[in-house]
């Protein structure tokens, strides 16, 4: 049981402009960077030399180091950049942050993303899917894998599979051959990402309104993922910042407690769905998330039905689904009708999800974005509010070894 005092807890939150892929034309990823840790930092009404603590997630090209020196911290005392491939750690880095703090190794930890897909190469886009230059092909060499993540991705590139709209709509696939599952049971979870949008003006996609009809008459991406299905490809940077509950009661925003925090995988998950196609068809056909999922409610001590509101990775519709089977608040295989009955909704639905748009509709900075949402939703500033809301859950990516958090209002 932590000390009462050292109760971690989110007391600021900062973003930069949301763009379209290539919208960011006046400032580097890592200037995006400093921005946001620097909004975060003033949100919770805390000065930068306050700061002692610097966390991320795999495959940040901004180091903590260079961020603490560029940004003139007096001193850094934590560091930490969580294992956990893509979207999937954005929740663990929180956690990271959270037990640093609880443990008394920094007072004062921002947790942050920058995401310039605009300056950088495109996700998804390999040697199978660029194009060739005229004449004959070239022969072909054997090279060194510059990653484990590169050596598996070796064995499935040959067959097409060089990017996630692909691996992930196999997955999709099973589960709708297994259960049912149907194309406009995931239409509803994008239609009702854009219907939030549109109430969050800082959501790339807040003026662009989505019916059942547009999003079904949406060109095939990966069958069965149409365009709308995919999240967005974005420009931007997000952060957070982690302190104490004894620091916080000096501050003068509302804190939100990090009640619970778990991250993991499953036994020979590897990097989940993209590159392991020999798990068992439960875990194939799953967000790859019960175990976290189970130690996260024991942490917690509660249940699906005590979470008001939630914020769910949506890299990809058909992923809502599995996450939602995976964290309970569904049988196995009922995520469509789920779904499709209204639950995820602002704000007559049971369960409110991804009220700021999510990476359907607001902007795709690997789920960190979902946990700023989620401390509005608890401060009682977000675009689609909850009434009352106490208590929201927030996820990272499915289909990858990944981490969730349960936020609380005191």
């Amino acid at each position: 049981m932590r000390p009462a005092a050292r109760v971690p807890c989110l007391v600021g939150v900062g973003e930069t402009r949301y763009t379209k892929w290539g919208g960011t034309t006046d400032a580097s990823e890592y200037q995006l960077a400093l921005e946001a840790i620097t909004k975060a930092v003033s949100d919770a009404g805390l000065r930068i030399d306050d700061v002692d603590g610097l966390a991320s997630f795999a495959q940040d090209r901004n180091d903590a180091t260079f961020v603490a020196a560029d940004l003139g911290l007096p001193e850094l005392r934590y560091a930490s950049l969580s294992w956990l491939p893509g979207g999937g750690g954005a929740c663990a880095a929180v956690a990271n942050a959270a037990a640093a703090v609880a443990d008394g190794q920094a007072e004062v930890v921002v947790v942050y993303r920058a995401l310039c897909q605009g300056q950088f190469g495109r996700f998804g886009q390999g040697p199978g899917n660029q194009p060739r230059s005229p004449g004959p092909p070239p022969v072909p060499r054997i090279r060194s894998a510059k990653s484990l993540l590169a050596a598996h991705v070796a064995f499935t590139m040959p067959f097409g599979v060089f990017g996630p709209p692909i691996a992930y709509a196999m997955v999709l696939q099973r589960h709708m051959h297994r259960y049912g599952t149907m194309a406009e049971q995931m239409g509803q979870v994008a239609v009702t990402a854009r219907a939030h949008a549109a109430r969050n003006p800082r959501a790339v996609m807040a003026e662009y309104a989505m019916t059942m009809d547009d999003y079904l008459n949406s060109r095939m991406v990966s069958e069965p993922f149409r365009l709308f299905d995919c999240c967005l490809e974005n420009d931007g940077a997000c952060a957070v910042v982690v302190t104490s509950a004894e620091r916080a009661a000096d501050l003068a925003r509302p804190r939100v407690e990090i009640l619970a925090e778990a991250q993991g995988t499953l036994q020979g998950f590897g990097h989940g769905q993209y590159t392991n196609v020999s798990m068992p068809d439960d875990d194939y056909t799953s967000a790859g998330a019960r175990g976290v999922a189970r130690r996260l409610w024991a942490r917690a001590g509660l249940t699906p039905a005590d979470v008001d509101v939630a914020q769910i990775y949506d890299h990809f519709t058909g992923l809502v689904l599995l996450s939602l089977e995976d964290f309970g608040f569904c049988e196995r295989g009922q995520g469509g009708p789920f779904a499709a009955s209204g639950a995820l909704s602002w704000p007559d639905g049971s369960l409110p999800t991804n009220t700021h748009g999510g990476s359907l509709s607001e902007a795709y900075i690997h789920g960190l974005n979902h946990v700023i949402e989620g401390v509005r939703q608890l401060r009682g500033e977000s675009t689609c509010q909850v009434q009352g809301a106490a208590t929201c859950l927030v996820t990272s990516a499915a289909g990858v070894p990944t981490s969730a958090l349960i936020l609380g209002r005191p």
